[in-house]
């Protein structure tokens, strides 16, 4: 593709180039907004509010302590596992600053994935959630782990409130199974020692690591890619100028239901947003949809970002239907394709249309957007600023305009490749920088891209190439289809054969034949399912991606095929 392609392809006022180089270093940034915005909210949860400027003092605060009474060095790295906690953005802006790299972690992972995590990534340190502590303290001895800081739910809350919910948690929910971790450290003590304390801000090169996001939880084994200074502030200015386009500084406010520990949540909410001032609400628990909703009523939220099965169970809940909309006007999507279906009941129920883009960890994440200007529903829009995209075949060569080919990416916020795997790093990006994204795309005339499918995924049936997603969106749209799922399992006559997997929405019925039937009217023959099967719950990842791979894996064990 001729590099101009996409320069005419951007609404008016929105520049074709960021420059990455704008600021020398996530801690520059941060320097500047906390004290631009020194007033302003910065970020809410469980009924508290700190401003930029107490976020500034607060992660200052983390950060004297890692300097004064720990030997971590700069570069060495320290694993954050909390929840959407303030205690998070504290933690990592308060490792930045001390120089660390931050590794993320998901709170709900096993013993076995932290093992691999911590050991993989050589960390040093560990934040995590009292409720946590019991996995951590299994783990911590096989890891090069040395400090251990926990913190309990309610711990940055008035001293009352502290207690009150933190009590509630151990004592009446039993949520907190009993630990021994005699050398851990209690965040609260971490932040009274560090207070006031002078803080060396460390001032890394933009080449330097300064996040490890570890990533293919869904295909094997994970693998932490590196993303750079340069990485995340092209990426937070690409945010800002596609996805935030109509935000004003200093006065939005934006919901946070997505885990910042994950990519997309971290660098829209943590960076973007940052950049430019704004409120994020942290919801800590979105699959508890009545507090999230309650939470929701108190706020005149300008912004929101989710994803699909989030904007499925929120239209379902007639209380989330009540409530304001009056000042949203941004709704973005992203970690999993939007259905159309979603798409038209967010904007019914909430008028406000949602704006879907794309992107993957290797990417900081965001690669493309629709601008809020111009929407086109069933696309991932065009590419954010100063990111080139192209689709190649399998033989690795480029493909004309409206051919479906494997979608590759290079921009300034594409990785430095993957942590200690050259191997898997040069299996992914070439010489020139261009990163294979696994995704099968085709790009429109106009410069918008469709992705029309997982490579992965991709169902073959008699020759013919079967999509799951175009599956699942039909499914979306009959009456009683809360979720589904579509996979391949080998056939002998055709190679293989589409099984469907549905879970129905509570109180209503449907049979086979009418999924059958609604499938058979909009589908050609062979896209059509042989097997249906219905089920209480499908298997997802923590961000409510539906697992197709360990639906297939489930298929291919009762068939021998698979151990």
């Amino acid at each position: 593709m001729f590099e101009g392609f996409w320069k005419d392809k951007y609404p008016a006022g929105i520049a074709a180039e960021i420059n990455p180089d704008e600021y020398p270093n996530i801690q520059t940034v941060l320097k500047q907004s906390c004290q631009r915005f020194a007033d302003k909210p910065a970020f809410s949860n469980l009924g508290k509010t700190i401003t930029y400027g107490e976020l500034y003092e607060l992660s200052g605060a983390f950060a004297a302590y890692l300097q004064q009474h720990t030997d971590l060095q700069p570069g060495d790295r320290i694993a954050v596992q909390l929840p959407n906690l303030l205690q998070y953005p504290i933690a990592v802006f308060g490792a930045i600053r001390a120089g660390l790299i931050v590794v993320n972690t998901n709170p709900l992972y096993t013993a076995r994935e932290m093992e691999h995590q911590f050991n993989d990534s050589g960390a040093k340190a560990l934040v995590c959630l009292a409720n946590m502590a019991h996995l951590a303290e299994k783990v911590v001895p096989q890891t090069s782990v040395k400090y251990v800081f926990i913190t309990e739910v309610a711990d940055l809350l008035s001293p009352f409130k502290r207690v009150l919910i933190n009590s509630v948690i151990k004592y009446v929910k039993k949520m907190v199974p009993a630990y021994h971790l005699p050398n851990a450290i209690k965040f609260n003590d971490v932040l009274s020692k560090g207070h006031g304390q002078p803080v060396r801000d460390a001032n890394p090169p933009s080449s330097d690591v300064a996040v490890l996001q570890y990533t293919g939880g869904t295909t094997g084994v994970a693998k932490g890619a590196m993303l750079t200074h340069r990485n995340l502030i092209a990426n937070m200015l690409q945010c800002k100028a596609l996805m935030g386009s109509n935000l004003n500084e200093g006065c939005e406010i934006l919901i946070t239901p997505l885990p910042l520990y994950h990519i997309y949540a971290f660098t829209f909410h943590c960076m973007a947003m940052m950049l430019i001032g704004n409120h994020n609400v942290l919801i800590s628990n979105p699959r508890d949809l009545p507090a999230m909703v309650k939470e929701l009523s108190k706020w005149k939220f300008s912004g929101f970002v989710g994803l699909n099965t989030l904007f499925v169970a929120l239209c379902n809940s007639e209380a989330f239907r009540k409530l304001d909309f009056s000042a949203l006007k941004v709704t973005l999507s992203g970690g999993m394709a939007l259905q159309l279906s979603v798409a038209e009941r967010w904007k019914a129920v909430t008028g406000c249309p949602i704006c879907e883009g794309y992107g993957m960890t290797e990417t900081s994440p965001v690669a493309s957007v629709n601008p809020i200007q111009n929407i086109q529903v069933g696309t991932i829009g065009i590419p954010v600023p100063s990111t080139l995209c192209k689709v190649i075949n399998d033989a690795g060569e480029e493909l004309p305009l409206g051919e479906v080919g494997e979608l590759c990416i290079k921009g300034p916020q594409v990785m430095k490749g993957y942590w200690e795997r050259p191997d898997a790093t040069d299996e992914i990006m070439d010489s020139e920088g261009w990163l294979k994204s696994g995704d099968i795309a085709i790009i429109q005339p106009d410069g918008y891209m469709r992705i029309v499918d997982r490579k992965k995924d991709m169902i073959l049936v008699s020759g013919f190439n079967v999509y799951p997603n175009e599956l699942e969106d039909v499914m979306a749209s009959l009456p009683g289809v809360l979720q589904s799922a579509a996979i391949g399992i080998p056939d002998e006559k055709t190679g293989e054969l589409i099984k469907v997997f549905i879970v129905v929405k509570p109180g209503m019925t449907l049979t086979k034949e009418q999924v059958m039937a609604h499938m058979r009217a909009n589908l050609t023959a062979y896209k059509a399912p042989k097997i249906v099967e219905f089920r209480d719950s499908l298997p997802t990842t923590n961000v409510g991606k539906i697992l197709r791979r360990e639906l297939r894996d489930e298929e291919l064990k009762k068939l021998g095929l698979k151990k």
